[in-house]
């Protein structure tokens, strides 16, 4: 059958352009250079850039489910303690130290440099469209998204006259302004605003970077420690002085400022007037003693929570507080084998507090003893004793005695708060039959089995301070104003153009055309140019179409 033959039924030839096949396309060799230049520009793209800030906030969820070497070593510690099998598998993938870890710093490093590249060109071409003219008046303006026209009713003016009277109403509006022959040896006005929007935009992301770089690079610099201190007692501010302590990548001892704090007084103030609010606490007050340097005089300052105190640069907060019982141990021959203010846990809202105290020298064999303190001591039904009021009114200190291997000779550290008693002999309490040692301050009763005697010679007040230093607050506070700033500019401030054109339709009478664009989505567009025209000079506000 001829081709043209088989046109009659429908088919087509076989030399139709569908009917050869066409030779495979082959895409050019990129080679080194080729690849790097498409990868550099995949991670400089804002999807990727996207993408990186949402897995640096999935990456950075494990290091609120993890404690943290830096902020809770005891916890990790304990971790280990409790899951001993998984532990291992946790620190060997960095959940331990989430945000110093090589994948988190990877995704960190990656985000920064696709901000840079995104923010780098953008800046440069919004630069260069800063300094460029409005785009000329498109023939057609009946064709733009927004467009509508006024009569002008008065005797006619020149044209240059009009164009003047449309300028200076859009400068007025905020419009850069100029204009461009038209048909007619006319003249025809073209306007652009909203440079703002894309200044924030830009604003934004360098706002962004200027954060990560501050948390980046001061973050390195920031350290930040606790101490529990007794009334009386102080602290100078080394490292060694502090129970715990944590720092940045780049931080050195010696970047320590030297000052001294002493606790000279910790007062509590209760609701005592109202009945149903009886024992509230209204206010934590403490009296402080500050010296910033070696020679420099002593000041005397408050902390109160939430008010913290500013010293050498870092700051002084109040975290916690409690009771601190100041017990005596003696030796069967009455001499002084410990006197120390130690301080107990609170346990509940009334501060029935636990305290441990550890004597591994001194006696005829180690003793720990575990104790509980309750600032106002009543009996339940049952006979266990309780707190009922958190103030000092009827101090009762009761003791377990144990006596065995402490563990504190094999070289681990070990939490002055914490005891393992499960292969110490328990002397007194629980199931031995002996009741607990009982103590109320300038008491003193004997240890069993002729250990010595404990005396609780009065009960003090303690309290847990935090200093921390952080270089970065300030730059993250201003970093962060600019990209709220930014981001309201990008959100807020519409980008437009407007364009006037003005065609004589008979003797006294013009037509004054003007039609807009916006770059995006503007509801208010439509309104903006009517509102133009209503105010252009020498308009019938009447006849708008």
């Amino acid at each position: 059958m001829s081709a043209s033959s088989a046109n009659e039924f429908g088919t087509r030839p076989d030399e139709h352009f569908d009917q050869v096949q066409p030779d495979p396309v082959k895409s050019p060799r990129l080679g080194v250079r080729g690849w790097s230049r498409w990868i550099w520009r995949q991670l400089t793209s804002m999807r990727i850039a996207l993408y990186l800030l949402l897995l640096l906030a999935v990456a950075a969820i494990p290091g609120s489910l993890f404690p943290q070497r830096t902020s809770d070593p005891n916890g990790v510690v304990q971790y280990f303690s409790n899951n001993p099998d998984l532990a291992p598998t946790v620190d060997a993938l960095g959940l331990f130290g989430v945000y110093s870890s090589p994948w988190f710093s990877a995704i960190y490093l990656l985000l920064f440099v696709s901000l840079i590249g995104c923010v780098i060109p953008r800046t440069r071409h919004h630069a260069a469209a800063m300094v460029q003219a409005p785009p000329r008046t498109p023939r057609r303006l009946d064709r733009m998204s927004v467009h509508h026209t006024r009569t002008l009713n008065k005797e006619r003016r020149s044209p240059a006259a009009l164009a003047d009277a449309a300028q200076a109403l859009l400068r007025r509006a905020g419009y850069r302004v100029v204009t461009y022959p038209d048909v007619g040896g006319r003249v025809s006005v073209a306007a652009e605003r909203g440079y703002l929007r894309e200044s924030g935009n830009l604003l934004f992301h360098v706002a962004l970077v200027g954060v990560l770089l501050a948390v980046g690079i001061g973050g390195g610099f920031r350290y930040q420690g606790q101490r529990v201190v007794v009334e009386g007692e102080g602290f100078v501010n080394a490292r060694s002085a502090y129970d715990t302590f944590s720092n940045g990548l780049w931080f050195s001892d010696e970047n320590l400022p030297p000052f001294s704090i002493s606790l000279t007084d910790f007062t509590v103030k209760y609701v005592e007037d109202n009945p149903a609010n009886l024992g509230f606490i209204t206010d934590y007050i403490a009296d402080v003693q500050v010296r910033e340097s070696s020679d420099g005089a002593t000041t005397s300052e408050i902390v109160r929570v939430n008010e913290p105190l500013s010293v050498s640069g870092a700051e002084l907060y109040l975290l916690g507080n409690g009771y601190a019982p100041q017990i005596t141990v003696r030796d069967p021959e009455g001499a002084v084998i410990l006197d120390e203010a130690i301080p107990f846990l609170p346990q509940d809202a009334n501060l029935t507090s636990l305290g441990t105290l550890k004597i591994p020298d001194g006696l005829t064999e180690q003793v720990g003893v575990v104790g509980f303190f309750y600032p106002t001591q009543t009996a339940t039904a049952s006979g266990a004793y309780t707190s009922i009021y958190p103030d000092v009114q009827n101090p009762v200190m009761t003791l377990n005695v144990f006596t065995g291997d402490l563990g504190l000779d094999d070289g681990i550290p070990q939490s002055v708060y914490k005891m393992d008693t499960s292969d110490m002999t328990q002397l007194t309490g629980g199931s031995t039959g002996i009741d607990s040692l009982e103590l109320r301050p300038g008491e003193t009763v004997q240890l069993p089995s002729g250990l010595g005697s404990v005396q609780l010679s009065e009960v003090k007040r303690f309290a847990a301070f935090d200093v921390a230093y952080d270089p970065t607050k300030l730059p993250v506070l201003v970093f962060s104003s600019l990209a709220i700033l930014g981001l309201g500019l990008a959100l807020f401030v519409p980008r437009r153009r407007v364009w006037f054109r003005f065609t004589a339709t008979g003797p006294g009478h013009e037509r004054v055309e003007c039609a807009a664009l916006a770059r995006g989505d503007d509801p208010t567009l439509d309104a903006a140019v009517r509102d133009l025209l209503k105010r252009y000079p020498e308009s019938d506000p009447e006849r708008v179409s």
